[in-house]
């Protein structure tokens, strides 16, 4: 298994906001199945952080291709990560 960190940056569009239910649904199950870890936004809401656990970036890629965020645009970063502690 493979940990990855992916950001996330929210710039006022509107449709972020009409997606975020679906999103946190989304959030949701992964954490459920075991596929994230952690998530959250900034405390001053202008984007998140995502740390997932999955087989490789392959898998992660199709999560987010699923993330209804993904439609409106807020994937600044994906990185592999490789935590100590």
């Amino acid at each position: 298994m493979a940990r990855y960190v992916v950001q996330l940056a929210f710039d006022g569009d509107p449709r972020r906001l009409a997606a975020r239910p679906a999103h946190r649904e989304h959030l949701r199950a992964l954490h459920e199945e075991g596929r994230l870890v952690k998530a959250g936004p900034w405390a001053d809401d202008s984007g998140a952080l995502h740390v997932y656990e999955v087989a490789d970036e392959e898998e992660l890629r199709e999560i987010l291709r699923r993330d209804p965020y993904t439609a409106v645009n807020v994937v600044v970063l994906l990185k592999e990560w490789a935590p100590i502690l």
